[in-house]
């Protein structure tokens, strides 16, 4: 029978709606986007978004852009893409940082500042070039540079340069590990995976299922966000160049990728380095219709979480799916569309199992029962981090514009999209198809 409809409309805040979303194509480290500067990915994902949506520079009343490995000659990368991408100088922006949910966090930052009327019109985004991550000296080195800086002498200089040892070379180079408890995330998936009972072949066939129902949308033009990006010196990139279905077989051959030898955590069930950008543009609903623009969603209650980073890291779904559902007083079953972020296959079978577990609910959440396990033929039916890639910072503004094009395609009115971060933390956010 049909479902009654729920409205989610809050009375004197404005309505946030999402007019477009566009990504570059997302590809793997090391390959066509090797040689540019994040700055070039933001700016083609804004250019991609002027394009589509012939939004005039000058209405855009703000710029917010996420990303977590920062260029060093572009810490404030919103403001240099802006700048690049054509947008007037009188546009203010600013970058923000929350590991994998930094868009997620550069979007609800805007839709903060349009529902408390600073703003009408935001552009949200992100992006992430791991071809090309700052290495350091060690802070010996650096120290004895600055230091050198200073000199005033010849003589100054030589005595500092004399100290110089060889171990001050030695760099110090960036990881994916929890600054709190210095572990990689992959060993915490693995743990985490093995906490759940989750089984390498699970692990394999999710990822497997990840990489098949991504070929299928990008073969049949479902991935609508995707804009080209004509790469400087190169030739125009126009598709995700990490989908790649396998065999079960060939996937079992792999050997566990962090803990050896009996970790079930390998390259082949694991997102990939990625480059990529994205960017949205996010208007209150009273702005959109009044230019003529179609919205493509609402951007409902959302919900950001915090857990303990060791045992918990990858579970913020879990923690933040129940919360966001109260908040919007919807229930699992008014969900029509799943998109959650796939960092590892353990890490989402993990907390599919989490969220169907009363005993979890109530050890661990200070919750009565369960929330459930969203079905598998709602959840992130086009693919998702594991296949299309994951640029840390970009991955928020992907997951919410193919929730809304789902949406659309399925005739479903609400999805809900969620995330883990490092830091143990999590977002869950509800999002309400536009009336057609």
């Amino acid at each position: 029978q049909p479902k009654t409809k729920k409205t989610l409309s809050k009375t004197g805040v404005k309505n946030v709606v999402v007019v477009e979303g566009v990504r570059i194509p997302f590809l793997q480290s090391g390959t066509s986007y090797a040689d540019l500067m994040p700055h070039d990915l933001a700016r083609a994902a804004l250019q991609g978004l002027l394009t589509r949506t012939s939004v005039p520079r000058d209405v855009v009343d703000y710029i917010v852009y996420g990303t977590v490995i920062q260029e060093v000659k572009t810490s404030n990368v919103a403001r240099e893409a802006a700048l690049g991408a054509g947008f007037s100088d009188k546009t203010p922006a600013h970058t923000v940082t929350m590991a994998c949910i930094s868009s997620n966090q550069a979007m609800t930052t805007g839709v903060g500042m349009i529902a408390a009327g600073q703003c009408d019109v935001v552009v949200a985004g992100g992006v992430e070039l791991m071809s090309d991550v700052p290495i350091r000296h060690s802070r010996k080195m650096r120290k004895t540079m600055l230091t050198l800086n200073r000199a005033k002498t010849l003589g100054q200089k030589l005595s500092l340069i004399s100290k110089i040892r060889p171990d001050y070379f030695a760099p110090e180079l960036p990881a994916v590990a929890e600054f709190s408890t210095s572990e990689t995330m992959g060993h915490s998936a693995d743990r985490l995976a093995a906490a759940f009972g989750v089984s390498r072949l699970e692990q394999d066939e999710y990822a497997l299922r990840s990489h098949s129902l991504a070929k299928k949308a990008q073969d049949e033009g479902l991935l609508q966000d995707v804009v080209p990006f004509k790469v400087p010196g190169k030739d125009t990139v126009t598709k995700d160049n990490g989908i790649r279905p396998s065999s079960l077989e060939q996937m079992a051959k792999l050997k566990p990728a962090f803990v050896k030898p009996y970790g079930t955590v390998t390259a082949a069930n694991s997102s990939f380095l990625t480059d990529g950008a994205s960017a949205m543009l996010i208007m209150s609903e009273e702005k959109a219709l009044a230019m003529g623009y179609k919205p493509k969603a609402y951007l409902r209650d959302f919900v950001y979480v915090s857990q303990d980073p060791k045992d918990q890291l990858l579970l913020g779904p879990t923690y933040a799916t129940p919360k966001v559902l109260e908040k919007a007083g919807l229930t699992l079953g008014d969900i029509d569309v799943f998109e959650f972020h796939e960092a590892f296959a353990g890490q989402i079978l993990a907390n599919l199992k989490a969220m169907d577990s009363d005993w979890f609910a109530q050890n661990y959440m200070g919750r009565k029962s369960k929330v459930g396990a969203p079905p598998l033929d709602k959840f992130n039916t086009w693919g998702g981090s594991l296949s299309l890639g994951h640029p840390f910072g970009a991955t928020g503004c992907r997951l919410v514009i193919t929730a809304a094009h789902r949406l659309k395609k399925e005739g479903g009115q609400y999805g809900l999209v969620a995330a883990c971060a490092a830091g143990g933390q999590g977002h869950a956010m509800i999002v309400e198809l536009y009336p057609q």
